[in-house]
């Protein structure tokens, strides 16, 4: 199928490739069990790759739509082969994901009619938040972007120190206040300074909990509210970082976080040392949100652009 053909540099596929091997080898060893004795698609090759699809993370829904993909197929090529169905899955996954308008980027952008373009960054704690601020913020500055960051999670004082960290690691300035400080007031601030600076873009960072949707909601509201005082229309995304390896946990926290503010846009963390790449696939599929990061190592240049094609092509590639 034209879904395949060469977009990412060799370097960054070997990247994602790498990022996606504990996923892909999990994924591979499972459907051959799957497969084994069966020289063709029949019904219980079917039922059995529906459970090796769940049980990697992809979701019941997605699931049930891929295997109604391969269904038809099946039907309208009569054989077809066990040792085509890697292929298979590659072509109708990527034809699935093909209808969502997301995960066609190939390269970090913002909007060039906004400027500055503020990012509000939400998420629990621990999911990798502030790592992918930071790498962020390298990446747009190394694109000559002038990147103004906000630390806004003012709950926690390791939140700020380690906002501080990355702002030094990749040059740019940080707007902060003391722990416990309003961090409506910082996000006012930053703006602030953002456009004084003539930033390109601002990218705000805020706290991580979600015990308590109420006051989440709430706090979000205020600190939109407040930085619209100083650009009107800001903030121009809400992206949440989603911990990957928590697997069939990060479609739960998706659906949390959606109920409670606008969410415009999805970051997955930490692909890198999990099984559970999958949840990627189902996410995409899913929320009518798109997965615009992954996160599929530590270095710095380990937040990628979510390309869906060479994801698949990566996830299911012997």
């Amino acid at each position: 199928m034209s879904f395949f053909k060469r977009i990412f540099s060799s370097e960054k596929k070997e990247t994602l490739d790498k990022g996606l091997e504990k996923s892909k080898s999990s994924f591979l060893s499972k459907l051959t069990k799957a497969v084994a004795g069966k020289s063709k698609v029949d019904d219980e090759v079917l039922d059995n790759l529906e459970e090796v699809l769940v049980s990697s993370d992809v979701g019941v829904d997605t699931t049930l739509k891929i295997i109604d993909r391969i269904e038809a197929r099946v039907a309208k090529d009569k054989y077809l082969g066990t040792d085509e169905l890697n292929k298979i899955l590659r072509e109708e996954i990527a034809g699935l994901l093909s209808e969502t308008n997301s995960g066609e980027e190939t390269e970090y952008t913002i909007p060039t009619d906004k400027k500055p373009y503020v990012l509000m960054v939400v998420g629990v704690n621990g999911v990798g938040k502030t790592t992918t601020i930071g790498k962020l913020a390298y990446q747009f500055n190394r694109q000559g972007l002038k990147v103004v960051l906000g630390a806004a999670d003012t709950f926690r004082a390791a939140a700020i120190d380690q906002l501080q960290v990355w702002a030094d690691r990749v040059d740019v300035p940080l707007v902060k206040q003391s722990m416990g400080s309003d961090p409506a007031s910082v996000a006012f601030d930053t703006l602030k300074s953002g456009v004084a600076q003539d930033a390109d873009v601002i990218i705000i960072d805020t706290a991580g909990r979600l015990h308590n949707k109420v006051n989440l909601m709430k706090e979000l509201t205020k600190v939109k509210k407040v930085m619209q005082k100083v650009i009107d229309d800001a903030p121009h995304d809400v992206l949440l970082v989603l911990d990957g390896s928590t697997g069939q946990n990060a479609f739960e926290q998706a659906k949390q976080f959606t109920a409670a503010t606008e969410v415009t846009s999805l970051a997955v963390t930490k692909l890198d040392g999990t099984a559970k790449g999958g949840v990627v696939i189902g996410i995409s599929d899913q929320f009518k949100i798109p997965v615009k990061y992954i996160g599929v190592g530590e270095g710095i240049e380990d937040l990628q652009v979510f390309n869906k094609y060479e994801f698949v092509d990566s996830f299911f590639s012997k």
